[in-house]
This record gives C-alpha cells, structure tokens and sequence, in this order.
C-alpha cells in the first residue's frame, strides 16, 4: 500500500490550502484515514481522521479550522485547511491502517506566513 499527499505550500496567515492523499495497492476501502503533522523540533501529531462512514475527529488546535472529507475516489481523503496560522507549518502526513500495518505517505510541507 502506498500513501501520496499533495498540495503543500507557502501561503500567508489567514489563507487556505487544500490537501490531498491517494492511496494505492489496496482493493479494500480503508476503514480510517489520517492526517498528521510534524512541525520542526516537535513530535508528530494527529490533526485529523476520519473513517470510512465519515465520522470525523479533529485536534483541538485545528478545529473549526480545518475539515478532513473522503474524496471521490476510493480511498482518497482531503484536507481543507482554512484560516491557516503561523504554527500551522509543518510536514503534513497521510496515514491509514491497512492488512494489519499502518501505512505512511511521505508528506508535504505546508508553510504559513505572518
């Protein structure tokens, strides 16, 4: 199974970025998908997921903010990221369970200005 995110980018605070993740090597839909973040000298952290009957979960810091959805295609999950902060940069990662291994896509940086 491999995990591709795209849609990383400078962008100034206050402005919006979408994210996207494609998984692929896998016939099954993904019964969670997550987005993660690891901004520098600091432990990664769970931002978002949501699972395949669309319950979401979202951390404190980012919600009312961001908005993680499914994408149209199978196994594909979306992150709006909106009124974006100064410490919202960070590597974002893609992550999603599958066969028994958590899978990792190799990230994308977002960088916001002030």
């Amino acid at each position: 199974v491999q995990l591709q995110a795209s849609g990383g980018g400078l962008v100034q605070a206050g402005g919006s970025l979408t994210l996207s993740c494609a998984a692929s090597g896998t016939d099954f839909t993904m019964n969670v998908m997550r987005w993660f973040r690891q901004a520098a000298g600091k432990q990664r952290e769970l931002v978002a997921s949501i699972t395949s009957g669309g319950v979401t979960t979202y951390a404190d810091s980012v919600k009312d903010r961001f908005t993680i959805s499914r994408g149209n295609a199978k196994n594909t999950v979306v992150l709006q990221l909106n009124s974006l902060k100064p410490e919202d940069t960070a590597v974002y990662y893609c992550n999603g369970p599958q066969y028994g291994m958590n899978y990792w896509g190799k990230g994308t940086l977002v960088t916001v200005s002030s």
